[in-house]
């Protein structure tokens, strides 16, 4: 019987080193608006979702990152995932906050946490797009970060930030802010990075918490062979890498090629179809 995937600890609980990642079911294709509707109109139903799930689950990747306002089927994909298999999910739930300073906008943000806490949710990473909004350069601090801790703490749930700035990562570890987890962009192409490759590596490497790297095929730019052995083999062993599929087909052929990237070998996987597939092509993959 094949093993379970590798994991690692995280705020006292275990998560597997490769995370499902939701935007290749929730419609964020980050390549075009043909994409993105293609995306949706795949997946306009949690049935479909559900499949690439139960894929995942059968080799123990039971852990899901996603915006679960921003895609209502997500909670059903889950629901009905769990429902099949019999096992549970970890949802790592992302919420939008309004992170203006005025009291309606703190109620606000705390209604989108609460919302998370009621799907289920045990881990809870503000996106990015806001949490940058509080970081301050000048002094080394993400303002007013600790009032949103607070929150996800009072609501039951594991608190981590999201990053696409990597100081957000550097500031919370130099402050001991309440955090468990980053969600760091990295990927061999330096898509959506926002400084050098090599210079969010030292920053993974020099993290005090684990770190989730996102976006490691480019979003499609380059391949999951490529993206996932440049991904695992360049960050720690309690760091993971969450990727997205479009289909139970391509989820089974990434958890493969991860695994051998773990462990430093060829991966298993059938071949490209190709006209004019040539003899040296034939002789080394195994179909």
């Amino acid at each position: 019987m094949q093993q379970l995937f590798p994991r690692t600890m995280v705020g006292g609980v275990s998560l597997p080193r490769m995370i499902i990642g939701c935007n290749w079911i929730s419609g964020f294709s980050h390549r075009s608006a043909a994409g993105d509707t293609l995306i949706r109109r795949t997946h306009h139903q949690p049935e479909s979702v559900s499949r690439i799930f139960e894929t995942f689950l059968a080799q123990g990747i039971d852990a899901v990152l996603g915006l679960g306002d921003a895609d209502p089927n997500l909670e059903k994909a889950i629901a009905l995932a769990q429902e099949r298999t019999g096992k549970k999910m970890i949802l790592m739930d992302e919420p939008v906050l309004n992170m203006d300073d005025t009291p309606m906008a703190r109620a606000e943000a705390k209604a989108a946490i609460e919302r998370c806490a009621k799907r289920g949710a045990v881990f809870c990473l503000p996106l990015h797009s806001c949490i940058e909004q509080l970081l301050n350069k000048n002094t080394e601090t993400i303002d007013r970060l600790p009032d949103y801790l607070y929150m996800i703490r009072e609501a039951g749930m594991i608190p981590g930030l999201s990053a696409h700035m990597p100081e957000v990562v550097q500031y919370a570890d130099k402050n001991g802010y309440d955090v468990e987890t980053y969600i760091q962009i990295y990927n061999c192409m330096g898509f959506l990075m926002q400084v050098e490759i090599e210079s969010v590596n030292k920053v993974i490497h020099n993290a005090k918490k684990p770190v989730i790297t996102i976006k490691p095929c480019a979003a499609g730019r380059t391949t999951p062979f490529v993206g996932l052995n440049f991904s695992y083999n360049t960050i720690r062993e309690q760091d993971m890498v969450c990727i997205g599929c479009f289909n139970e087909g391509e989820a089974a052929e990434d958890i493969e090629i991860a695994r051998a990237a773990i462990e430093r070998r060829p991966p298993v996987i059938v071949s490209r179809n190709s006209p004019l597939q040539t003899s040296v092509i034939k002789g080394v993959i195994r179909d």
